[in-house]
């Protein structure tokens, strides 16, 4: 069986932040090859203003779009994106635009996100996520149909502040993940 994972970004989030540098890691020990996205370029300032917001998401897909160009999806029998925050919308809107089925692992999706995901996945949010309200978050899961992983007083970056509860919240997290890449399953 043929595997790929795309991993695609935040806009300050970049892979080798703990969500996705241990996803990574998880999807390559269950035999999938790897694609990171690259994001660069973006506004100053992108929390906030809706039109920052949109202009690193067309900036972050255009890039995507770039980054991906020479990979022929069909040849895969699983394809399996890990995003995080605007990641969660170009993962999303990537998949859609070129009809493509994945699996995803959405962490901490911005609530413009929900308008494009269409396909399979869990969601992981925090509480406390300064970047969306948890309301919005627990919304679009409801009407999308995604069993949503929360955890307590985090932030956008699924942290609290206190160190040792961070690290038994990503153990929890990653188990959750993993449990998901293994399974090759939405229902986790």
């Amino acid at each position: 069986m043929k595997k790929i994972a795309v991993i695609f970004p935040g806009v300050g989030y970049h892979v080798d932040k703990p969500l996705l540098y241990y996803s990574k890691k998880i999807a390559v020990q269950n035999g999938y090859e790897i694609r990171e996205v690259q994001y660069g370029n973006f506004p100053k300032g992108v929390k906030g203003p809706q039109k920052k917001m949109e202009k690193a998401f067309f900036t972050a897909l255009e890039q995507a779009e770039e980054m991906l160009a020479d990979i022929d999806f069909a040849e895969y029998d699983d394809v399996l994106f890990i995003s995080k925050s605007v990641g969660t919308a170009v993962a999303s809107a990537y998949a859609g635009k070129h009809r493509l089925n994945t699996r995803n692992v959405y962490y901490t999706p911005v609530e413009a996100s929900f308008q494009f995901m269409t396909q399979t996945g869990i969601v992981f949010t925090g509480t406390k996520d300064s970047w969306v309200p948890f309301e919005a978050v627990k919304r679009g899961c409801e009407k999308g149909g995604f069993p949503l992983h929360v955890t307590e007083d985090a932030n956008h970056s699924l942290e609290t502040g206190d160190v040792g509860k961070d690290l038994e919240n990503l153990r929890e997290i990653m188990k959750i993940t993993a449990d998901y890449i293994k399974n090759n399953s939405s229902a986790i």
